[in-house]
């Protein structure tokens, strides 16, 4: 297998694994406003992503370092033609991540209702421009000669597009709500395995749709397998989460997200992204850095991928007991001012 080949699996993988992570954490921060009725049943939401959500997040830093190192050419068009996508994840991330820090600095309710609408917001706008974005990596964008982007921002905006959008975004939800049913106990659980049940016949209608579209055209023979796999998936989790199973559900959510992205990579490959245009696509062959440099790089990732995966497993497993609204301390009382 030719070192290019390689490196457009390790990203594929880098960007499996960040939308199979992240994507609970952006339905957890969906479903805060909905799954939390008080400041104690919002403290337990966050504190199931509490532990673990920066460093989900590494994943879409390293998947972007791998591209601009292994494919400059892919991340110097990707990120020049869907600046002002990329620009709001980008912002909506930090907005995000800020108001994880900071919701709890006072103890004041609308200074805490204001960081809960920036962590419903900063989960949302990543959850639905990603798909954005991916639908317009395989559908193909207008590149000219020298591998510019020609088009608007309108262009990125077509109904395929604005689809994969929708079918990210009640993924991510149904992932996040079999997620708070895994990691919850009492009310909040069975609150999630309800949001649940409506979640996945959303996420049938709008993935099946987006997954069926993408495999008429531009799919492969493999990949009928790869986007079945992913609707067995939903179909698991449906059933698993009516049964009580939640271990389950989550698989299949999980194999659900996973089996769609390698479907959309599959579809792909050879190309990295595809041109409109009479020319101007680029290929894992004419996107790609030199030799010596993929060959260094495949050393690097073989040293060391293992050991971030063995230390996010060890988290994982130090956090893996469900909370609850016990498990939350009361606040402090007040102490009454002296009378003058």
């Amino acid at each position: 297998m030719e070192l290019t080949t390689v490196w457009f699996v390790i990203i594929a993988f880098l960007w499996t694994s960040y939308f199979f992570l992240e994507g609970f954490d952006f339905g957890v921060g969906m479903l805060l406003p909905v799954l939390g009725r008080d400041d104690v049943e919002r403290r337990v939401v966050i504190n199931t992503i509490g532990p673990v959500w920066d460093g989900n997040e590494v994943w879409f830093i390293v998947a972007g370092a791998a591209t601009f190192a292994a494919f400059p050419e892919w991340y110097a068009t990707l990120f020049s033609g869907f600046y002002l996508p990329l620009l709001a994840i980008l912002i909506a991330l930090i907005v995000r991540g800020v108001a994880f820090e900071y919701r709890g600095k006072r103890d004041d309710a609308r200074w805490r209702a204001r960081w809960d609408r920036a962590i419903f917001c900063g989960s949302l706008v990543p959850a639905f421009l990603w798909g954005v974005a991916f639908a317009n990596i395989v559908r193909g964008v207008p590149l000219d000669g020298s591998h510019e982007y020609a088009g608007t921002l309108l262009d990125l905006l077509n109904p395929y597009a604005l689809l994969g959008g929708v079918a990210t975004t009640v993924l991510f939800v149904l992932h996040g709500a079999v997620f708070l049913a895994l990691k919850t106990s009492g009310e909040i659980r069975f609150r999630a395995r309800r949001v649940a049940e409506i979640a996945v016949v959303a996420a049938i209608a709008a993935g099946g749709s987006f997954l069926l579209i993408t495999q008429v055209q531009h799919g492969k023979p493999v990949t009928w397998l790869t986007a079945g796999g992913a609707a067995a998936g939903l179909l698991l989790a449906a059933v698993a989460n009516r049964r009580g199973r939640e271990g389950w559900a989550f698989i299949g959510t999980g194999a659900a997200i996973v089996l769609a992205v390698v479907t959309l990579f599959t579809a792909l490959f050879p190309d990295v992204m595809p041109s409109t245009l009479a020319s101007g696509t680029l290929t894992t062959e004419n996107a790609a850095s030199s030799a010596y440099t993929l060959k260094i790089m495949t050393w690097v990732a073989a040293a060391f991928t293992p050991i971030v995966m063995i230390y996010q497993g060890w988290t994982y497993w130090v956090f893996r007991k469900r909370i609850g609204t016990s498990h939350i301390p009361a606040a402090p009382k007040k102490k009454p001012e002296p009378v003058r």
